[in-house]
């Protein structure tokens, strides 16, 4: 074995066990699960008052979807899941004043971010991911053969796809941005309310600002579009958001993928420098 993969599986191996039965993590896994849980529960009861209220078509289970999708998996599910994974990586060491055993170690700093870091995406990939497969397959599941047949010879698994895909896109991207914070940052969660505020922010601000952010490149590429919402609210907010052209798929993909790898350049780079004080 290379000595760069010997390390490397050493930290991934380590890192794993700590991570999926981290303490400080176990709530990542309830927002992950609820989802699930919720679409359940939505084809639980379908089936047991359908013959008396009457069913619903699939057009209406996939708009429910697209709305579950975009206002909880990305704008809490995803983000506060990768804000409890991600963020603990490094703080977490530091709180239990563990973080010094991994510098004495002949290891490179860089190799343990990276490290880190894929420990951390396997995690959120697969609580996250499974949890929008799921989700998806159990939203419909009370149409019966009519919603196998939508998502195993229809636009369904187009959809099922893409869905999963934003999710990893969203957790590499946030991700990168909290393992960083973890790390430089004493209090990870203020950085984190700064970005959630400014990612719920996008759809007000001028189409300049908001390309700089996650959110609406993970928008762009979401395959069912939600209409406006309607009634005097509705149309409230209508006004004050601002038209912006979606990003073509592949500037958006191609653009979180660098901006992720800037982010662990940058952390990676820094981690070289980074001085252990426990009595902070």
């Amino acid at each position: 074995m290379s000595p760069f993969w010997r390390p490397f599986g050493g930290i991934i191996r380590l890192e794993l066990k700590k991570t999926f039965f981290s303490r400080r993590g176990w709530w990542a896994y309830l927002l992950a699960l609820a989802p699930a849980g919720l679409c359940l529960m939505h084809t639980v009861v379908d089936m047991r008052t359908r013959a008396r209220f009457g069913s619903h078509i699939i057009p209406q289970d996939v708009r429910m979807f697209a709305a579950l999708f975009q206002t909880y998996f990305l704008h809490l599910g995803i983000f506060f899941g990768c804000v409890g994974i991600f963020s603990n990586l490094f703080r977490g060491e530091l709180l239990e004043k563990t973080l010094h055993y991994y510098f004495l170690t002949p290891i490179r700093r860089e190799l343990l971010v990276l490290g880190k870091y894929c420990c951390g995406s396997m995690v959120a990939l697969v609580s996250f991911v499974l949890s929008a497969v799921v989700s998806f397959f159990l939203i419909g599941y009370h149409q019966g053969a009519a919603w196998s047949d939508f998502v195993l010879h229809g636009p369904g698994l187009f959809q099922m796809v893409s869905y999963a895909g934003i999710t990893a896109l969203a957790i590499l991207g946030y991700g990168a941005v909290f393992l960083a914070a973890g790390l430089f940052v004493r209090n990870p969660m203020i950085p984190a309310a700064v970005v959630w505020v400014w990612e719920n922010l996008n759809p007000f601000l001028p189409s300049f600002l908001k390309k700089v952010s996650i959110i609406f490149y993970l928008k762009s590429l979401n395959p069912v579009e939600l209409p406006s919402p309607s009634g005097p609210r509705g149309n409230l907010f209508s006004v004050l958001v601002t038209d912006t052209d979606p990003t073509p798929a592949w500037i958006a993909v191609t653009g979180l993928l660098l901006v992720t790898l800037l982010i662990l350049t940058y952390t990676a780079v820094s981690a070289r420098r980074t001085e252990i004080n426990y009595g902070e």
